[in-house]
């Protein structure tokens, strides 16, 4: 065990018959980060109902923006990611997720800044929604009522969908997407309907009941993933755009909840250079030598080894003219898994399911949302409190 003055605990190993007991599940989760992640879907009808409150046909008074910019750090960053990838490479503008305080230098009259902050009061939001009204550029802000973002989209007479702070950002990742998604419809640039919406919440319902803490590890795909990737280096590539956007996501709460080093990317990024990994010292070298007799207990300490994750989108091409892209993307998700299967390297594969590429995203973030939070509880590590988080806060605000 690990107890150390900046209160952190936990166990390097990976306790597996924790994971079947609710009980001791819950336990461990005193925050709730599992009943927060199972609310996905929740969160999804309830923006989409804020966000209808919230006027946000205002928006195309002034036409089509020149570009649009979404501010925002950490979760609220990645909505900009998720509304680029739904866009798609059709959209008629340029999204673009901006992540350090204030906006572009370009940024005027004629674009839309979309400042996004779980709590309000992010100084990378704040700094963007004031210099959006600064510059005469339209803004729409999204975080929680009653906060200082609040204050700065009343003083330039702006939208504000007002998302009620029930659980910390990472864990409300649709509460924050779907408005953004929603101004950028009521602009023209996106075309997400209430069906969409209605499935990908449903989807996100479906895939936390079979995630719940009562379902056991054989028929659980959380529980299973959190297994195979612990104690190993985790990498998560995606087949495709929107496939990237969910790796990174995997990548975010893998490294906030369960405190793993991960590397994620595109896999047409990996195959330019990442794609080596296989080969290294933790990837084919490790695995090349390990005795295949050998009892697993007692190789504990033979290495870490690399786990490859691939999400595979699977690709819904109806918009585009051709289907080589995906026949592309494809193929170079075969090639890595026949890579790895040569080199020794355990991969687990999140395929994608639904109609709309949102109810697709949907469905390969829920999976290692959970994932993520199951593998920090069989560490013993409690998924909400992360001690360096708030020792980093403290610092950077003395």
């Amino acid at each position: 065990m690990i107890d150390g003055t900046a209160g952190v605990s936990g166990r390097r190993e990976a306790d597996e018959a924790l994971l079947d007991n609710p009980d001791a599940l819950a336990e461990h989760d005193p925050g709730g980060m599992l009943r927060h992640t199972a609310s996905a879907g929740a969160q999804v009808r309830e923006s989409a109902a804020l966000a209808a409150e919230a006027n946000l046909s205002v928006l195309a008074d002034d036409g089509r923006p020149r570009a649009v910019v979404i501010a925002g750090i950490g979760t609220a960053g990645r909505t900009g990611d998720v509304l680029a990838t739904v866009a798609g490479p059709r959209c008629p503008v340029p999204v673009i997720a901006h992540r350090s305080a204030g906006v572009p230098g370009w940024v005027g009259a004629a674009d839309v800044v979309i400042a996004v902050s779980a709590s309000g009061r992010s100084p990378e939001a704040l700094g963007a929604a004031e210099a959006a009204h600064r510059r005469g550029a339209r803004l729409v802000a999204v975080g929680a009522p009653d906060s200082q973002l609040q204050s700065i989209a009343e003083q330039a007479r702006a939208p504000f969908i007002p998302v009620p702070r029930r659980a910390p950002a990472r864990a409300s990742l649709w509460a924050l997407t779907v408005p953004v998604l929603l101004a950028a419809r009521s602009l023209g640039l996106v075309k997400v309907n209430e069906a969409d919406l209605a499935e990908t919440a449903a989807r996100l319902d479906a895939d936390a009941d079979r995630c719940r803490s009562s379902a056991e590890s054989f028929v659980n795909p959380a529980k299973s993933l959190a297994l195979g990737l612990a104690g190993s280096i985790p990498i998560v590539w995606g087949s495709s755009p929107l496939a990237t956007v969910a790796a990174r996501r995997f990548g975010d709460t893998l490294s906030a909840n369960a405190r793993y080093p991960v590397v994620t990317g595109a896999l047409g990024e990996a195959g330019r250079g990442r794609v080596g990994l296989l080969d290294g010292v933790f990837g084919g070298l490790a695995e090349g030598e390990r005795d295949i007799f050998a009892d697993p207990i007692e190789t504990d300490g033979d290495g870490t080894r690399l786990r490859l994750v691939l999400l595979r989108d699977g690709g819904l091409n109806a918009e585009d003219d051709t289907d080589e892209p995906f026949a592309v993307e494809e193929r170079r998700a075969d090639a890595v898994q026949t890579l790895a299967e040569r080199r020794g390297v355990r991969c687990d594969v999140v395929t994608a399911e639904g109609g709309s590429a949102l109810e697709r995203l949907a469905s390969l973030v829920a999976v290692p949302d959970f994932a993520s939070i199951y593998l920090a509880l069989a560490h013993g590590l409690d998924p909400m409190a992360v001690p360096a988080i708030t020792e980093m806060k403290e610092l950077s605000n003395q």
